[in-house]
């Protein structure tokens, strides 16, 4: 490509990742605009709803969640939507405390080990950035784990802390969302034993039996785990393995629906790919082909990835939500045939 049309593309993008050379530019362009008109609506939309200051747990919400939160909204709208809003209300200047309170030298060095590791094509976690987003991430990893010390840290979570950094450019608004997320819409996840994650684990493995049977046979003929395939896609809710906006977008239903989300992306990223799956002949191969299922256009047009999402699969489980989450909760209704239509432009 020739460096005038890659010009056209700035190289660092909106949250301050380095784009890769072989970055593909007149696809990108071509996706995004389109995808701008519809941010464009999405965010006329959202702030009319906005204007009397609260997040209403509606038809109407859930409906534009999955359609897409827009970034100016996202911070406040994962807050309500989550519950995190409500707990840092309840619980002024905790936050502040947790950082305050007695030293842990493991978990100081267990969170320092990894903070270079994380994202290091992000010029604002640079070291020569100013500021440096190293030192906001390093406080929300400490106060986390000292405010569960069940959990502590544990690798992933760094990659997850950094994303919602990006979203909310807020220390303490992160710390309640990563709260939020691995302490009530994700248990278990990362404790020690990683039973919910495992769990979850199984149960995609249940759903593509079921649902993709073909598939299925492959695993159990190669003698494959699903952990060695898919644990990185659980653990890091598709940070640094799908594109930003497609991860962000699945956020946004995370927050509000709990981990059915994931189920959903994980059906489709294999069902769109089942062909190219079933060529695999080993299990290199076919590790090999579940990296390439979350690379090209199909994951990086967002908008169109999640419509197929919430069309393609009927009903999913929730292991880890809570509650109110869980189909049949609070404003949720019966998803199949008349829910497609929510996730629609």
């Amino acid at each position: 490509m020739q460096p005038a049309e890659r010009s056209r593309v700035p190289r660092i993008d909106p949250y301050g990742f380095e784009r890769p050379e072989d970055f593909d530019d007149a696809a990108y362009e071509k996706f995004f605009s389109s995808y701008l008109v519809t941010l464009t609506r999405r965010a006329i939309k959202w702030s009319r709803l906005l204007q009397g200051g609260g997040v209403p747990r509606s038809r109407t919400v859930k409906r534009y969640v999955r359609k897409g939160v827009p970034l100016e909204h996202r911070a406040r709208v994962w807050m309500v939507l989550s519950g995190a809003q409500a707990q840092m209300d309840q619980n002024p200047g905790y936050y502040h405390q947790l950082l305050q309170g007695e030293r842990n030298p493991r978990l100081e060095d267990a969170i320092r080990t990894d903070l270079n590791r994380t994202f290091p094509d992000n010029v604002k976690f640079r070291k020569t950035t100013d500021p440096c987003l190293q030192r906001t991430l390093y406080n929300v990893l400490l106060a986390y784990g000292h405010h569960n010390q069940g959990v502590g840290y544990c690798q992933g979570m760094n990659f997850i802390a950094g994303y919602l950094i990006l979203i909310t450019n807020n220390e303490e608004e992160s710390f309640w969302l990563l709260d939020a997320l691995v302490g009530r819409i994700l248990p278990d996840y990362y404790s020690p034993a990683m039973l919910g994650l495992k769990t979850d684990q199984e149960v995609l493995g249940e759903l593509v039996r079921v649902k993709l049977p073909a598939v299925g046979a492959l695993m159990e003929r190669l003698g494959v785990l699903w952990t060695l395939l898919v644990s990185r896609w659980f653990i890091c809710l598709f940070v640094d393995i799908l594109p930003v906006e497609t991860v962000l977008r699945i956020w946004d239903c995370l927050f509000n629906e709990g981990s059915k989300i994931i189920f959903r992306v994980a059906l489709t990223l294999i069902k769109q790919h089942q062909e190219l799956i079933l060529e695999a002949t080993s299990v290199p191969d076919i590790c090999d082909k579940f990296k390439q299922i979350t690379k090209g256009s199909f994951v990086m047009e967002c908008h169109t990835f999640m419509q197929v999402c919430g069309a393609a699969h009927g009903s999913v489980p929730s292991q880890g939500a809570p509650p109110h989450l869980q189909p049949g909760g609070c404003s949720d209704h019966p998803e199949g045939a008349q829910d497609g239509h929510q996730w629609a432009q």
